[in-house]
Order: C-alpha cells, then structure tokens, then sequence
C-alpha cells in the first residue's frame, strides 16, 4: 500500500542487515514525499477556497532555513576550499613524461609525478567528520549536504592514494565508472565520425587564449563588478585548460584550435566561472564549491554551451567519445602504452593527442571523471526534451538530482536569482538552437548540426 500511494518503489533488499541503512533511506523518501504532498494540498486549497494566489507549491515552505544548515553548510564548504583536487591530480612532469615515453618507442609506463600536498589528508577528515549533518531535520537538505559530505571524504582519501592502485576504487566510487550504454555510444561516435587534423591547421597559444579569455571575463565584470576571476597561464601545467577556485588555469604549451576559441570561451568563463560565482553570490556557500556529484551537470551544461554558440566540432565530439572508450579501457586493466596504441591505430588519434587523453584518464592512479561530459551531455539533452529550462541551472555548481531541491529553493526565497547570465543565453541564434534541442535531438543528431 505504502508505495502505491506514495509512488515509492520499496523492495525488500538489504545489503547490510545490521546497519538499517535501506529502511532509513525508505524513511527519508517517505518524509520528502508527505512533505510535498501536504504542500501541494495546501496549495490546491489555497486556489479554490481563498484569495491567495501563490505562484507554485514551492513558495509555502518556510522562508528561511535553521542556523545549523548554514553552520553545516560553511563547514563543508570551508573543508572543501582547502584543496583544489584536479590540480593536485594533475602531474607536474606531463611535458618530460612524454618525451622519456616517446623515447621508449611508446612501450614504457610513464612515471607520473605531483603536487606536495598542502594540508594533512587525517586532519581535514578530523574536520569533515566532525560536521553534525544528522542534526539537519529537513529530509531533503540533510541528504543533500550528507551526500557533499562523503564525497568529500572519499576525495580527501583519493588525495591521500595518489600514484596508488588505491586511488582507483575511490575515483569509482566518486565519479561511477562506464555504463554500457555511455560505452556504446562513444564506439559508435567514433565510428561514424571520420579522422580529422583540421582543427590542429589554425591555431592560437596559451598567451593569446589568456587575452581572450580575460575580454571575456571584463564583459561579464561590467554586469557585476564582482566577478573577480582571471585567466592565467601556469607554468606548472604543461597543456590544457583547467578552472578551479573561480579563476581558469592554462597550461603554458596550450594550443586552441582557432574556430574553437569562443566555444571554449563558453565552456570554461561562460559555464564554469559564471557558476562559481553565481554560487558564491548564494547564501549557500557549497553552491560555489560544488555540491556532490555536480561534475556531469557542470560539463554537460559547458559541452552543450559549446554546441549553442556553433563551436562543438566533429573533433571535439570524437575527443569526447575517445575519453569514454579510455576510461572504459582503463578500469578493465588495460596498460597506458597498449592504449596509445589503440587511440592513435585503431582511432586515428595524433600521438600527442593521443597522450593527453591517456593522461588524463591514468593521472593520480586512474582517474574516471572524463567519462563524464560525453555523460553529461546525453542528461542535459535528455532533460531539455523534458521541457527542462536552463536559466536556473546557473544558480551554482549542483547535481541533476539536486534540480528540483534548487527550484523549490528559488521559490521560496531561501536562494536568490543568479546575478549573472551566459552571454548565449541571449543570442537569437543560440535560442534558436535550444529550441531544436527541445524536440529530442541525440548526441547523433548534433553530428549533422
């Protein structure tokens, strides 16, 4: 009964007997779902019997939230803002690391070398742990912030694994691995879209993309003088793009392709920088820092800025597929050499090219992040051709799971409207585009976009 009324789907699997912890989930679900229930009772009430007339159920919860969710929430966030993970994970020696490979003839293991860490990994879980999210009484935010909370732990832990065949497990744990279907589409990407060296004949150096970069960054600074972001050109990294702690990262030898700029422009200022700090302008710091599991939202929401804005190229896509089919080879075992082999013999992938993308999916002792924009991408589709509106999604760094939680938010008050908005949400053209999205178009379908 309870769940033909409730909509719950309560099955009676339990991994751990002694813990309790899938009757304790079911209860969570029960109270969020008697909490909504009686919300949109009142709501209905309020329109047919009274001359109140709110704009949606959401605004009848309470205007502003218990001192302890905001103590909870500055703690998470003030854990979270003393390391920066994907720069600590990144290695330091990519540059020398790939000329002792190529010098093997590609058949020896690179060594991969890191950051000293700042703080003691024991310490930080000494603070994180002693974080009283189970005192939050509200259902859905205690699960939210408990949610921020382990993956923090289990990040904390992978900085502590780095260069270890610990590290692994725990980049599985916080960013899942490669679902049979994300796998299948990558191949078939790979296979429909033919080999290509276009992109590399036009290009622009870490110094030039940095100028352009910061133009775009003023534009946004004139709308809010505020946004204090930066771009700068590290030394420390040898090639790619990096945003972290509101400012974007460009390793020295970066090279863009020239008619990528503005989509990467999009991607990195227009997406990740723009929700940093619209988070920041929330009263909910972890909005700034990324609530758990944000990443699929993040760069899907970047990729698909990348394909409003006419810069999402049959380049980009195979790189992106190519991430998935790596990770996917990586989990299995597979040896960094015999997968250069493959992306450069059987994909048609550049060497250099070729050992980025392994790069990245070996860093830190395997790292499975980069299957999430190709993963983001089929959810930000997805949850466009369900009448999805994107404007409210630059509230902050949050999950797809987390949408409805930042709704009922805005609604109520307790969050404000993001102070900024991407420069193509109000191009025609880009409109135009989304529209089209709108009416259940694939990843397939933007090959012919």
């Amino acid at each position: 009964m309870l769940d033909d009324v409730l909509g719950l789907e309560i099955r009676p699997i339990y991994r751990n007997p002694d813990s309790g912890e899938v009757y304790l989930d079911v209860l969570r679900r029960v109270r969020q779902r008697v909490t909504r229930a009686l919300k949109q009772a009142f709501f209905a009430f309020a329109l047919d019997r009274t001359n109140v007339r709110p704009q949606h159920y959401f605004v009848l919860g309470r205007k502003s939230l218990p001192q302890h969710v905001w103590h909870v929430d500055r703690q998470l966030a003030d854990v979270s803002s003393q390391f920066k993970f994907l720069l600590l994970v990144t290695p330091v020696n990519a540059e020398r690391s790939w000329r002792t490979f190529a010098e093997s003839g590609y058949a020896k293991e690179p060594r991969f070398e890191y950051r000293p860490l700042a703080t003691d990994p024991l310490l930080l879980k000494r603070r994180l742990l002693a974080i009283r999210t189970e005192r939050i009484e509200d259902p859905t935010l205690a699960h939210v912030l408990r949610q921020t909370q382990d993956e923090l732990d289990r990040q904390i832990t992978m900085l502590d694994d780095i260069g270890t065949r610990r590290f692994l497990p725990g980049s599985l744990q916080v960013y899942g691995g490669v679902e049979a279907p994300l796998l299948e589409l990558a191949h078939e990407l790979l296979r429909r879209l033919p080999e290509s060296g276009e992109e590399q004949r036009d290009t622009v150096t870490a110094r030039v993309f940095a100028r352009r970069a910061n133009r775009e960054i003023e534009r946004y600074r004139r709308q809010v003088k505020g946004f204090a972001a930066r771009a700068i050109v590290r030394d420390d990294i040898y090639a790619g793009l990096l945003s972290t702690g509101g400012n974007l990262y460009i390793g020295r030898e970066t090279k863009v392709a020239a008619r990528r700029v503005e989509a990467l422009l999009q991607h990195e200022v227009g997406t990740h920088l723009v929700t940093y700090y619209n988070g920041e302008a929330q009263p909910m710091r972890l909005l700034k820092v990324g609530l758990a599991g944000y990443d699929g939202l993040q760069e899907g929401l970047a990729v698909l800025a990348e394909y409003l804005v006419g810069g999402l190229s049959h380049g980009r896509i195979r790189t992106l597929a190519s991430r998935v089919v790596a990770t996917d080879l990586m989990i299995r075992g597979t040896p960094l050499p015999e997968l250069f082999r493959l992306l450069t013999e059987q994909y048609g992938f550049d060497k250099q090219v070729a050992y980025t993308i392994a790069l990245r999916v070996y860093r830190g002792g395997g790292l499975t992040k980069d299957a999430v924009y190709l993963r983001g991408l089929v959810e930000i589709l997805e949850y466009l051709r369900r009448g999805g509106d994107v404007a409210p999604l630059f509230v902050g760094k949050l999950a797809a799971d987390h949408i409805p939680v930042a709704r009922e938010l805005l609604f109520r008050g307790v969050l404000r409207a993001p102070p900024l908005r991407p420069r193509w949400l109000d191009d025609p053209q880009c409109a135009e585009r989304l529209q089209q999205l709108r009416n259940g178009m694939t990843v397939l379908d933007l090959l012919n976009g």
